[in-house]
This record gives structure tokens, sequence and C-alpha cells, in this order.
């Protein structure tokens, strides 16, 4: 009897091993790459997602998983094409789209992926300005995901979106930036009031040709500032005088000379 309760154990081992080494489910985002005898088949060498028979001891399986992947790119040091240091950081966003050469191609594709990612950082932000590194992101990201996906396409993986997402600056340049901007503001302010007098300038140009025309015009225009003067609440006192005295004054002062 005890003979017999063994062999049931070692049987029930045996099939348990046996079940665990041949059947493997893979869920809906994972695909299997099946090793036969070290070797993967050009064709069927990947199956999934659902239920894989394997043999025991003949065939191996790798699992990769087909989903978008978020990889941190870590800060670089950059050093701009007009000499500016700055710390640069990113995020990548690939996934497999060939499970074979993701595993047959390239050790470790993730770790491949993100050296790919920084050496390429800082390739290509040292080709460009600062000031471009600033206000022309979405062409410097679009130019990243282009050189990063052609590097990895090898290797069966796909990069979809590349970010740059801060842009860390020395303290120097900080004050340096900061007052570059404020004299870029006042320099606007300046010409912003100089147009406004050169505007001022030509409008009173045409009251002035109006006025001359019709010498009453300027007759009102004086009364009118008496009023918009009066209404105010002040200790301002004002004699109005004809215009005409001056004019008298002025006949006089030329028949005299």
């Amino acid at each position: 009897m005890q003979a017999i309760g063994l062999g049931l154990l070692v049987a029930l081992i045996i099939i348990v091993w046996f079940f665990f080494n041949t059947v493997k489910i893979l869920k809906q985002y994972e695909r299997g790459v099946i090793f036969t005898l070290g070797k993967v088949a050009l064709e069927g060498g990947v199956k999934g997602p659902g239920m894989i028979l394997l043999i025991p001891g003949i065939q191996k399986m790798v699992r990769v998983s087909l989903r978008t992947v978020t990889m941190d790119v870590p800060s670089q040091d950059v050093i701009t094409k007009d000499n500016v240091t700055v710390k640069v950081n990113a995020v990548v966003y690939f996934r497999i789209i060939e499970p074979r050469k993701a595993v047959v191609e390239v050790e470790d594709f993730y770790y491949a992926t993100s050296l790919i990612a920084q050496t390429t950082l800082r390739s290509i932000l040292g080709q460009n300005m600062f000031d471009d590194l600033l206000s022309n992101r979405e062409a410097i990201n679009a130019e990243l995901q282009k050189v990063i996906d052609q590097q990895t396409e090898p290797w069966g993986v796909k990069v979809t979106t590349v970010e740059v997402r801060n842009v860390d600056l020395p303290a120097e340049m900080q004050r340096a930036i900061a007052i570059q901007a404020q004299a870029e503001r006042e320099r606007r302010a300046k010409i912003i009031n100089a147009e406004g007098e050169l505007q001022a300038s030509a409008k009173l140009s045409e009251a002035a040709g109006v006025i001359s025309k019709n010498p009453t015009a300027l007759q009102l225009r004086y009364l009118q500032t008496l009023v918009e003067i009066g209404s105010e609440k002040n200790t301002t006192i004002v004699f109005p005088i004809p215009i005409d005295i001056f004019t008298a004054f002025q006949k006089l002062v030329e028949k005299k000379d």
C-alpha cells in the first residue's frame, strides 16, 4: 500500500510539472515568442493571446507585452549651439510591434531604447539655439521622435511620442534672461509710445489744417476748452479774452515796424 501511495504521489507530481510546463496562458496584451530547440521559426514563432501548448524540454516561451511603455529619460547636461549649459529631461512613449525582433535582435530592448533616447536627446538639443529650445518645442519633439524611432526600428520597437519635459537653467542664466526680458518690455513700451506720438501729431496736423480754413472753428475750440477747465472743481480763475484783440495788437506792431 505504501508503494502504491508513493507511486500515485510521484505520478501526481509529474502531471503537475507537465501541466505547468506545457500549458501557458497569455493575456490579451501579451505575445509569446516560442523557441524550439533554441530556434525561433519565421512563421508561427509568435503565438497568443490565449492558451499555448508547449513541448516540455524542447520548447521555451518568452513573454512580450504589447502595451505602450512610458519611459522617463534622466536629466542630461546639454550645451546648446550658442554655448548655454542646461539640464533637460524628457519622456518617451513606445511599444513593441514585432515581438520576435524585440527578443532576438536585442538583449534588453527597454535598456537599449533608454540609452538611445539619452544620446539622441543630447545630440539633437546640442544642434539648436537656446531660444529655439524654449519657443520651438513641438518641432524639436518631432525631430527627436523621428530619430529615435529610426534607430529602434530594427528591434521591433515603435516610438510614438517624445516630449521634452523640463529645461533647468543655472541661476546666473535665469538672472540674465530676466534682465533681457525686462529690456525687451521697455523697448516695446518706448516703441508704442513713439507710435502714439506719431499718430497724435498726424491728427493734430489735420486738425490745424481744418481750423485754418475757418477761424470760427478756432474760437469754438477756445470756448470748449474753457468749459472743460471750468467743469473741474479747482481754484483756477480764467479770464476769457477775445482772440481778435491779439490780432489788432499784431497789426499795430507790424505798422510800427
